[in-house]
């Protein structure tokens, strides 16, 4: 089926965001699975042009039960925010000369959310001072070792693992299989915040995030193992779909530093403050394009020296 709505959806799929690692290209289709109502169905995902999608599903081999066509649609909304008004935003964005520039470099470019939350918890624990390729390396990794197996027409996908079945994985050394371990995926220190952190999910109903207030959620967040303000806030971003939140590093320090402090050395905290009190319910997207702009626009190159 053909959607009409405006995306760049290869510009989405590898911003880096860390709900998920891109989707897999085969055959010049985006494709992933996806849960609906614990039914498992393959999205394969193509584009012609900026103001369409192509979407079409698979369910696995010897399967006939599919989720209703309304509630698969309204995954796929949910999962690229394609309900949020890009236009509306472009015109917030232009009303600010420092932010006008951004369109250009970021076209089309939308949230790229969780469409399983613990993985978003998961990828963001991962990301913390991590390079992207290395850390969406590090989760298709671990679907593989630990994920459920599926197969459809189009071949065979796994799942991320159950919240239980990463506790119980293997830091460094696995008495079955020594390759089987969180720090053979690539993961480094952060193997133990992984294991530690699935602790914590298994103990607490992570979906109950979504009805908390943006603050409520972020002084949560900070109790999880391995998460500390930025990570914090891309979890809420990614994950929860929180719009307010403004995932502050080094980098957005020193592009918010240059475009609105002239350079002056102010800090990470500081800059995360000024994000939510100046762009509030649109932070989490500006942070979005700001980061993307630097990064292809030159101005990250400039910031290094």
């Amino acid at each position: 089926m053909k959607l009409k709505t405006k995306i760049n959806l290869n510009l989405t799929q590898f911003s880096g965001q860390t709900s998920q690692p891109p989707w897999k290209e085969i055959n010049n289709e985006f494709q992933e699975l996806v849960f609906i109502d614990d039914q498992v169905i393959l999205f394969k995902l193509s584009q012609e042009d900026y103001n369409s999608l192509n979407f079409n599903y698979e369910l696995p081999l010897n399967c006939d039960k599919s989720p209703k066509k309304e509630d698969i649609e309204k995954k796929l909304n949910e999962i690229y925010d394609l309900s949020f008004d890009l236009e509306n935003f472009y015109n917030y964005l232009k009303s600010d000369v420092k932010l006008a520039p951004t369109i250009d470099f970021c076209n089309g470019l939308r949230l790229f959310l969780a469409k399983n939350k613990f993985e978003a918890i998961i990828s963001s624990i991962s990301s913390a001072n991590n390079s992207i390729a290395r850390w969406t390396n590090s989760i298709d990794k671990i679907k593989n070792l630990w994920g459920l197996e599926y197969e459809f027409p189009s071949g065979k996908f796994y799942s991320f693992p159950y919240i239980e079945t990463l506790k119980n994985s293997y830091e460094e050394i696995d008495p079955l299989n020594c390759d089987r371990t969180l720090k053979n995926c690539g993961v480094g220190y952060r193997s133990k915040f992984i294991k530690q952190s699935s602790e914590f999910c298994l103990n607490e109903n992570i979906e109950d995030i979504s009805k908390m207030s943006y603050d409520e959620a972020f002084e949560f967040i900070l109790d999880i193992p391995g998460v500390g303000p930025k990570v914090a806030d891309c979890i809420l971003l990614y994950g929860f779909d929180f719009k307010e939140a403004f995932p502050t590093d080094i980098w957005i320090k020193r592009i918010i530093s240059y475009l609105y402090f002239n350079n002056k050395d102010i800090s990470v905290k500081k800059v995360r403050e000024f994000g939510l009190e100046n762009f509030k319910e649109n932070a989490g997207y500006i942070q979005l394009y700001l980061f993307h702009y630097a990064r292809k626009s030159g101005l990250m190159k400039k910031l290094k020296l």
